[in-house]
């Protein structure tokens, strides 16, 4: 069953490669994938946030679930499972980015992007802004699959890790306000 699964994951980044990889998609994806490195895209439109009253809290929850994000992925969960990186395991895989982590599992760029989009989604107050937070993570994902850095199955891991911890600190958060709250009225 799990040589089924692997066969299946390494089949869909070399179908990506053979059918979706163009001349012009090819220098969109690569910039798009590099921006997410280090969670550098995601930090940045966090500290913007912080800049403006309304969107404050998405800012700040969004900078505290990409941390948790980072501690579960790449501190903890990429060293436990030690998954190599599909272009040194899947026989014409070319790499379109040049990856120096040779673990693979979970993505840690999408999550970053969950983690932020997690909690933007929560606490942004225009619904377009929701969608476009949305939209750019699910792009993130893709475009690690799209480059040929990650497995189907690492970035659904790391969506699955960065809306965890966007939920986490959600609820941390809230329960921090609650108990500031009780405090004020005692």
């Amino acid at each position: 069953m799990l040589e089924w699964f692997l066969a299946a994951d390494g089949a869909v980044l070399l179908w990506i490669q053979e059918n979706l990889r163009s001349a012009l998609l090819t220098p969109l994806f690569s910039l798009y994938t590099q921006l997410g490195n280090g969670g550098m895209l995601w930090i940045v439109l966090s500290l913007l946030m912080l800049c403006h009253k309304r969107t404050r809290k998405a800012g700040w929850l969004s900078l505290l679930a990409m941390l948790l994000g980072l501690l579960c992925t790449n501190v903890i969960l990429k060293h436990l499972v030690g998954r190599a990186r599909p272009w040194t395991v899947l026989t014409g895989l070319t790499a379109l980015v040049v990856e120096r982590d040779p673990n693979s599992f979970p993505s840690g760029h999408t999550c970053a992007a969950f983690a932020s989009a997690g909690a933007w989604c929560r606490t942004l107050p225009c619904r377009w802004m929701k969608v476009l937070g949305v939209a750019l993570a699910a792009l993130m994902g893709f475009s690690r699959l799209y480059v040929g850095v990650h497995y189907p199955s690492d970035v659904i891991a790391g969506c699955a890790v960065g809306l965890i911890c966007s939920q986490a600190v959600w609820l941390l958060w809230k329960w921090a306000a609650a108990r500031r709250s009780a405090e004020d009225t005692a």
